[in-house]
């Protein structure tokens, strides 16, 4: 009974529209692929936008005599794919080209 329950609070916290991995047909997609292997696997992405995010940070020395600026640029594309009414939508963001994040959405779209 208490294991039950631990799934079941482990289950709870645990955000259902953010996943791992996406199933194409018969292969699969995962975190950290490259955006050449996603498209190999699923095809071209119904929309494609495009981004870019500056990160970093700036040590500051306790006197001021020297600060040192560490930056990166990195560029973030979200995909979007369309698997049509009877599948979700799949939300899919590469950084750098390489697969972070893949979430599910509502319902998918008859295709034009």
């Amino acid at each position: 009974m208490k294991k039950t329950m631990l799934a079941v609070l482990i289950l709870s916290l645990y955000p259902f529209n953010s996943i791992h991995a996406l199933r194409c047909g018969r292969d699969l997609v995962l975190l950290g692929d490259y955006k050449d292997d996603v498209i190999a696997r699923c095809g071209e992405p119904d929309s494609i936008e495009t981004r870019t995010k500056i990160m970093g940070s700036t040590l500051h020395h306790p006197h001021r005599t020297l600060d040192i600026h560490e930056y990166e640029e990195i560029q973030i594309e979200e995909w979007l794919y369309n698997f049509g009414p009877s599948r979700l939508q799949q939300y899919l963001r590469f950084e750098n080209g390489q697969l972070k994040e893949i979430n599910s959405l509502g319902r998918g779209r008859l295709s034009r």
